[in-house]
């Protein structure tokens, strides 16, 4: 389901293993080759070891559907027959509504986030699998859901053990967190994933606009460039850790790639089946009364005996009679495990030998964060999820371009923090470490930003720099700015004509700049260098002095370089001898 939301567990292995093995038999059957992008499709779509080995994943790995896409093209006209469950040219139908969300992410991830390329066929594609495109588009014209969508509580019963961590505000559950909205979001992750992608000033994890952003933004992070295999197998197993998933997800990629079209809200075609062997049950929006993640008195539960929707049984057959139930009535249920998960033992986080964290605005972190998760005892504790967040009135983030990451421990009880990216706000930036599903003491990390520095200035010629009385140079002055022999962008600068080599100030005569006003201005603040380090100084003029003059300039960092500047008389021809007498 969606990226980050926390881990998805199949109900049982068995069920597991079949689902697993349709999905691959159906996949050879299917098997189209590689496309017209030059990827490989969804058969051959092997994740690497870095994918395979994310942190966690959006949906909390939550059930999904399973349904392939038709053999057939998906280009054909729409049609006008079937709705809801319906099956032909509707499978490629994305609702109205649904698609313009995805499309509109598309279009802002591309100047926010250029390098990631995300398609909108990708959002679409993780839509149908999570949630059948807002179970066919039951949204209303703002994009909210008509009914919120929740995943099945992930209580540890046949789920991933994920305690609240929204105190009921995204999934109305204070005990558990669900997966929520058509892109399947877990409470935990949505909190810092979440953007308004309808402009009404809210994050709501049930409005497709705001859902379908912040999945591309969770699609785009760590700089993964989504043109290319190894970083579009590694996004999308970091939305669900399983492979069966990235190789579904794929094939409905490719599909909408080969065509698609726009069917009216509330008509878009309804999955069949889902990973825990569900017959269309979840994601499932919530009816008034109930309790979100459970099945209100009454109603069928989800299963393999019950009927799937829209396909009744046999003409003259009615509905299938219900198998008895297995266990004698009033017999309580399993309760959920009580085994406490490494989660529950850990006491406290503890520094992991992070160094000093500085760097100068623009620069990526040399240093990166490390957070030990232990026992009262001081005893490490793996496979805990951490989560960083930058806090505070800072524009630094996390290379990607987020504010906050959750990273699992490893072995030894520690997770490392992605390197920090330097904005251009200077001054302290704090970094909070807490432990995901579980209250306790959060341990907070100080880093500096420094002002942009260059270490050495130089002239970009060696042309004299000369002029006449009340005249101006011909030749304007260009200096190159350094750091460590690199470029220095973006560096503060102050040029100023000196009175002399031991006296800074200004000097009162001589050459001189002019303000926009035509103004005499001897000293010039609030300069930069380019993106090439460069700086070319404005025109410089001259009064009625004569001499040598020096002109200054310095850098935050301490770079300086001092120019001479010659003020002189032009040069008179003596004049030329008698003509001799002639004889």
């Amino acid at each position: 389901m969606a990226a980050q939301f926390g881990r998805r567990l199949r109900k049982g292995a068995a069920t597991t293993a079949v689902a697993a093995v349709a999905v691959a038999a159906l996949s050879a059957s299917q098997a189209p080759g590689v496309n017209d992008h030059g990827r490989q499709t969804a058969a051959d779509a092997t994740p690497s070891p870095e994918a395979s080995a994310s942190d966690g994943s959006a949906t909390g790995n939550s059930p999904y559907y399973t349904d392939l896409p038709p053999l057939k093209s998906p280009n054909p006209s729409p049609s006008t027959g079937p709705g809801p469950g319906g099956t032909g040219a509707t499978e490629a139908g994305i609702p109205a509504t649904v698609l313009d969300a995805y499309k509109k992410a598309e279009t802002t991830l591309r100047e926010a986030k250029p390098g990631c390329n995300l398609p909108w066929q990708l959002l679409a594609a993780i839509g149908r699998v999570e949630s059948g495109q807002a179970r066919g588009g039951q949204v209303r014209a703002d994009g909210t859901t008509i009914k919120p969508i929740l995943g099945p509580q992930l209580d540890g019963n046949g789920f991933a053990l994920i305690k609240d961590t929204d105190d009921g505000a995204y999934d109305g559950n204070s005990a558990y967190d669900s997966a929520v909205g058509p892109m399947q979001f877990i409470p935990s992750t949505w909190a810092w994933a979440g953007r308004d992608g309808n402009g009404d000033g809210k994050k709501d994890p049930n409005n497709i606009y705001d859902a379908a952003l912040a999945a591309g933004h969770y699609l785009c992070r760590n700089n993964w460039d989504l043109s290319q295999q190894d970083d579009l197998d590694r996004a999308i197993l970091s939305y669900n850790q399983s492979r069966e998933y990235l190789n579904l997800v794929m094939r409905w990629l490719e599909y909408y790639r080969k065509g698609t079209h726009e069917v009216p809200d509330g008509t878009g075609t309804l999955p069949d089946n889902r990973s825990d062997d569900g017959a269309g049950a979840s994601p499932t929006p919530t009816t008034p009364g109930s309790t979100p993640g459970t099945t209100p008195p009454g109603s069928p539960t989800p299963g393999p005996d019950r009927p799937k929707p829209g396909k009744p049984g046999k003409p003259g057959g009615g509905t299938p009679a219900p198998k008895p139930p297995t266990t004698p009535p009033g017999t309580p249920s399993t309760p959920p495990s009580t085994t406490p998960t490494p989660t529950d033992t850990v006491d406290h986080l503890e520094d992991a030998g992070t160094a000093k964290l500085t760097a100068m605005a623009g620069d990526t972190f040399g240093k990166r964060i490390s957070t030990r998760a232990e026992t009262a005892a001081g005893k490490a504790v793996a496979k805990v999820r951490v989560r960083f967040t930058i806090v505070g009135d800072t524009d630094t983030t996390f290379t990607g371009g987020e504010s906050v990451a959750t990273v699992a421990t490893n072995s030894s009880g520690v997770a490392v923090a992605p390197a920090l990216q330097a904005g251009e706000k200077t001054g302290a930036v704090t970094v909070r470490a807490t432990v995901v599903g579980r209250t306790v003491p959060g341990l907070d990390y100080k880093a500096t930003v420094t002002e942009r520095a260059a270490d050495t200035l130089a002239r970009t010629d060696d042309a004299a720099l000369t002029c006449a009385p009340g005249g101006e140079f011909a030749t304007q002055v260009e200096v190159k700015a350094t750091y460590n022999g690199a470029v220095a962008d973006g560096v503060a600068a102050t040029a100023t004509l000196i009175t002399s080599a031991d006296d800074a100030t200004a000097n009162d005569k001589g050459p001189y700049f002019k303000d926009a006003d035509g103004k005499t201005v001897r000293t010039l603040t609030g300069l930069k260098t380019d993106a090439k380090g460069l700086l070319k100084l404005p025109k410089l003029y001259a009064d009625d002095t004569t001499g040598t003059f020096l002109l200054r300039i310095t850098t935050a960092g301490g770079a300086t370089l001092t120019v001479e500047l010659t003020v002189a008389a032009a040069e008179t021809s003596s004049p030329s001898a008698s003509a001799s007498p002639s004889a």
